[in-house]
């Protein structure tokens, strides 16, 4: 079978294919025939050494396909099915994957496999960041960065379903139009953000800040709550945020900063199951929209990875395996 692998940390070259003589699914584990990919941010920290990996490793972590076969112990999933799964280092960019049977979930009827592999990271992702980190209620405002990118279009959707208001920051007239498609009631750009987001709610701010981009936006997003409230900085599309004094919390009106992340929401198996499942169901329902930005071969992988960094594209990148 076709894998991607990286062999050494570096930049997009480092994505090379590579023949893996594959395995038999061990105990507790399946075999699964690759229909999608995903592509994502922490792809790109994986293969840069950001987030340091063992090498040589399979890159990608999230994906959707048909299981092929199941190792000893598994009983709730057999051959045929078609399943879905997100966060398992070594999953993705290949032809075929053994993934462990407690972290793969069932694609629903009426999903497709590339619907599905497009929605498990970022779905997830936005369902934990509304429900939990800051559970939005009816008459919230919520400020989304990066509206128009996959998060962001998923997140709007579930913040708007959930009674929220959204006010979206882009960087493109075409990303504008992309995210008031998905509900946001007001697209800016990110030149002065903090002070239209103060005019857009008479001056009080956001209920939550969510922000993916970091660097570039972190300052601005604490200007833009209202007393007490809270900054989830999920990510750093644009760098690492500066060390900075948290009194600066105290002096903005007592307001809360965190940085989760995906896998301490879906640690439990029935956390994991709860998140996909409403993500998965939301989709089957016809209210979650997914928008499929892109679908590059497994030999285009580098190219992914760029057109990603770059922020070229909007909603989800697939590696598509055959």
């Amino acid at each position: 079978m076709t894998s991607v692998i990286v062999r050494e940390h570096g930049g997009p070259q480092q994505l090379v294919l590579g023949d893996d003589p594959g395995r038999a699914p061990g105990t507790g584990e399946i075999a699964v025939l690759v229909a999608a990919a995903g592509v994502n941010f922490i792809d790109i920290y994986q293969r840069s050494g950001a987030y340091p990996m063992q090498l040589p490793f399979v890159a990608g972590s999230e994906a959707a396909g048909t299981v092929e076969s199941v190792g000893a112990g598994v009983t709730d999933v057999a051959a045929g099915d078609h399943v879905a799964w997100a966060m398992v280092a070594g999953s993705g960019y290949t032809e075929r994957a053994i993934v462990p049977v407690d972290r793969v979930v069932p694609v629903p009827d009426g999903v497709g496999d590339e619907v599905a592999a497009a929605v498990m990271l970022q779905g997830m992702t936005a369902h934990y960041l509304c429900e939990a980190t800051y559970a939005v209620q009816p008459g919230d405002v919520a400020l989304v960065h990066a509206g128009a990118g996959g998060v962001g279009l998923l997140l709007t959707q579930m913040i708007v379903h959930r009674g929220g208001r959204v006010i979206s920051t882009v960087s493109t007239p075409e990303k504008a139009e992309l995210s008031r498609d998905a509900g946001a009631s007001d697209v800016l750009d990110y030149g002065g953000f903090a002070e239209r987001v103060r005019e857009l709610t008479d001056g009080e701010g956001v209920a939550v800040a969510y922000d993916g981009v970091g660097q570039a936006t972190f300052e601005g997003s604490l200007d833009s709550l209202r007393p007490r409230g809270v900054l989830a900085l999920f990510g750093a599309a644009s760098g690492p945020v500066p060390a900075f004094d948290p009194q600066v919390l105290n002096s903005k009106g007592s307001l809360f900063l965190t940085r989760p992340t995906l896998g301490h929401y879906t640690a439990d198996r029935a956390e994991l199951v709860h998140r996909a499942g409403e993500v998965l169901d939301g989709v089957a329902r016809g209210w979650l929209d997914v928008r499929i930005g892109g679908r590059y071969p497994l030999a285009e992988a580098a190219r992914a990875h760029e057109d990603l960094a770059a922020r070229r594209t909007t909603g989800k990148l697939l590696l598509i395996p055959s």
